[in-house]
């Protein structure tokens, strides 16, 4: 409000100014014709494809600007540059009224002492607003099919399904309604018909990373500003709804989680080497080998994640072993036991010569969650692929 403060217009009155005009116009070299920092972040600023409004640049340059205690230096430059400062009124403004300006300037001084950690990279709605949506990152495996559903309203990317039984919603972290933001650093701001199917045909292969801007906000009502999207979106897909959560996340609420992933307790009952071949049918042979050695149980945590499964002391937290899914072959369970199940994995100790696989051997509380386990997993080897 006070840097637009008794702002004039542009010639004739024809174009309406704002503080980002007078800013970018400032010097872009300090005495010795070097980029003066002050110009470096002005050139950061117009290098941001996320905003493209005057408003949306002054917003960014104000973070960025505070972020590195630089937030004097503006108002320093423009003190010292006459033709900007006619763009003021000096009866009616703070920054062209000399008797305001030393005191507002010496409050920038005192700011510029304090420590700011404000967001950029989350920079995509500051044309349209100050406060930020929450952001979230969503890391992945290569995949040939996500499962996300998407449309694009106005350049922006929005998932309006994640179907049933995909690596997306496997994966938990995706809702209907939130808008992709970025693919593996490339921004969607702008996004135009099938994009996001550009980027990702370029990028075929790699381990995805998808910054995801979230329909919900911290009051748990909808971001307001994605609200004119989200209407968009009904208009041409009427029976679209926002989805409030992942459809498999109805589980108790005491059971136990890390950094948002569910923690399986199990006992681990120990593992037997099966040979050169780890198919489905060398499961029944695994868990007897086990059965039949008698070793001790241990009760373990079974963390399965995007990209791998990994089994974890259940008092120190210590991870036991893990495998990526590529290196596991096969899981199932017995049909005279259904609360124990297998997962078969390459043993990573052989050479390429000398292959042989491991089986590893779990007891669940019941059945249900046995089977659960067992969906995640064959569902996570599953999608994942590989691409040479």
């Amino acid at each position: 409000m006070i840097l637009r403060k008794g702002l004039k217009s542009g010639v004739l009155g024809l174009k309406k100014r704002d503080y980002w005009h007078w800013i970018e116009e400032l010097p872009q070299s300090d005495t010795c014709g070097r980029l003066s920092h002050l110009s470096v972040m002005i050139q950061n600023t117009l290098a941001c494809n996320k905003v493209i409004t005057a408003q949306g640049r002054g917003r960014y340059f104000l973070r960025l600007a505070l972020n590195r205690k630089s937030i004097a230096s503006a108002a320093q430059h423009l003190q010292h540059t006459q033709k900007l400062m006619e763009w003021y009124d000096p009866l009616f403004s703070v920054l062209g009224n000399e008797e305001h300006m030393e005191p507002f300037l010496s409050l920038l001084l005192v700011v510029s002492q304090s420590t700011f950690a404000l967001q950029l990279q989350n920079a995509s709605f500051l044309d349209e607003s100050w406060i930020l949506p929450i952001c979230a990152i969503y890391q992945t495996v290569p995949c040939r099919e996500l499962g996300m559903v998407l449309r694009y309203v106005d350049g922006r990317v929005i998932v309006i399904e994640v179907l049933p039984d995909s690596q997306t919603e496997i994966d938990e972290v995706v809702l209907a309604g939130d808008l992709i933001d970025e693919i593996n650093g490339v921004s969607l701001r702008h996004a135009y018909n099938g994009q996001a199917g550009t980027v990702l045909s370029r990028i075929k292969g790699e381990p995805l990373e998808f910054r995801i801007i979230r329909w919900r906000w911290k009051n748990g009502e909808v971001f307001r500003p994605l609200i004119p999207y989200l209407k968009g979106v009904q208009e041409r897909v009427p029976n679209f709804q926002l989805q409030q959560k992942p459809r498999n996340q109805e589980r108790l609420q005491d059971t136990p989680q890390q950094d948002g992933r569910l923690l399986y307790s199990v006992n681990y009952l120990g593992r037997a080497n099966v040979g050169m071949f780890g198919g489905k049918e060398i499961l029944d042979v695994g868990i007897s080998k086990v059965r039949k050695s008698n070793s001790t149980p241990k009760e373990v945590f079974l963390d399965i994640r995007e990209t791998e499964v990994a089994v974890k002391d259940k008092e120190s937290c210590e991870v036991l072993f893990h495998y990526l899914y590529p290196d596991i072959s096969s899981v199932g369970r017995r049909v005279d036991n259904k609360r124990v199940f297998a997962l078969c994995a390459i043993d990573t100790g052989g050479t390429p010569d000398t292959k042989s696989f491991n089986c590893f051997v779990f007891e669940t509380i019941n059945h249900k969650e046995c089977e659960e386990m067992i969906k995640r997993i064959a569902a996570g080897f599953k999608h994942t692929e590989w691409f040479v």
